[in-house]
């Protein structure tokens, strides 16, 4: 897990990446030659966070929650339809083509696919040092060839495998691949999506401490995207969960993963196998009714509020907002923890 330490140095740095009110909408059309739009896909609808330097904020939610989508919108890879995202204070939204490519240097990313995002048609050394050949990297062919086998040591692949194509190495060996292309910039925050869910368990293991290990030697940042909860506390100091394009609560790791205060996070938590067969057998599980409510078309009030046990009847009328709750730092978007709401309830 993160040390210590470096959790305290995380949370006493200043914000590198200030996200508010993030919505990315996607319009549905309708008709032939004449398109006209009939609804949007609210993939995400007022997504708030603050990352610092060092820190890595785990993002975890069931499929089609929008945390790909908001990895994607806080690179400017994917257009935005209301919010900021700030990277040490610059809007990437209104970068002038200068400020983009710098803003490119900065900031990458780890894919999910390490076959699918790698060019079968290129080596390993083309492969990695495509960055630097585009970003006008300092020295010729010959410091690039250096650079890369640089690279591949650093990611625990020999320099000499750098004239292999992607096909000859296995899925831990491509990712790995991948991650030595995203590094090779020097780049401060990077955006892992899913990058170990299509690695076998014991490679992810390898792959997950290897992001971390380059976090210590480079000082890199990290949104880990993941649906294994248990990967996410490995290497998180902060873990945010989304439901329906939003946050419902964001705390420090130990104190999300102890003491889950949103119904969706006690089901999630409750979810994760024990390996203690006696205490998996006893212990209480949070089972969620009905399915996952469409994003064209999400529930008045509380979106979480058709599936929730504890739901109450202004869930249906309110949307809760993520309030600060308690002195740390967790915020949680739940009626059942405002006070007025739980005495008038009563």
């Amino acid at each position: 897990m993160p040390d210590t330490a470096s959790a305290a140095t995380a949370t006493q740095a200043p914000p590198i990446l200030e996200v508010d009110d993030l919505a990315v909408h996607f319009p549905v059309t309708k008709g032939g030659f004449f398109q006209r739009q009939v609804g949007a896909i609210k993939a995400v609808d007022g997504v708030s966070f603050t990352l610092r330097k060092g820190e890595t904020l785990g993002l975890v939610g069931e499929s089609g929650c929008g945390k790909s989508t908001t990895g994607l919108a806080v690179l400017g890879l994917s257009p935005i339809t209301r919010g900021r995202v700030r990277f040490e204070g610059h809007d990437v939204n209104h970068l002038s083509g200068a400020e983009t490519l710098r803003f490119r240097r900065r900031a990458q990313m780890v894919y999910q696919d390490p076959y699918g995002s790698l060019n079968p048609r290129m080596t390993v050394e083309e492969i990695v040092s495509e960055p630097l050949r585009i970003h006008n990297h300092p020295g010729g062919a010959p410091v690039r060839r250096k650079r890369v086998a640089e690279l591949l040591d650093l990611v625990g692949l020999l320099p000499a495998m750098a004239q292999r194509y992607p096909h000859e190495f296995s899925g831990g060996q491509r990712q790995r691949i991948g991650i030595a292309r995203a590094i090779a910039l020097e780049p401060d925050l990077i955006v892992c999506d899913e990058s170990v869910s299509a690695l076998d368990v014991s490679i992810q293991a390898q792959v997950v401490n290897l992001f971390m290990d380059l976090q210590k030697q480079l000082g890199l940042t990290y949104i880990f995207i993941a649906h294994d909860l248990a990967v996410v506390r490995h290497i998180s100091n902060r873990v945010a969960v989304m439901y329906l394009g939003r946050i419902v609560e964001i705390a420090d790791r130990d104190d999300l993963y102890d003491d889950p205060k949103h119904p969706y996070t006690q089901a999630l938590l409750s979810a994760i196998p024990v390996a203690d067969p006696v205490v998996e057998a006893s212990r209480a599980r949070v089972k969620l009714t009905g399915e996952v409510p469409s994003v064209m078309k999400p529930p008045s009030g509380c979106r979480f509020h058709p599936r929730c046990p504890h739901a109450m009847p202004v869930c249906k009328t309110q949307d809760p907002p993520l309030r600060p709750l308690g002195a740390g730092l967790r915020s949680v978007a739940c009626h059942l923890h405002d006070p007025a709401i739980v005495k008038g309830h009563a």
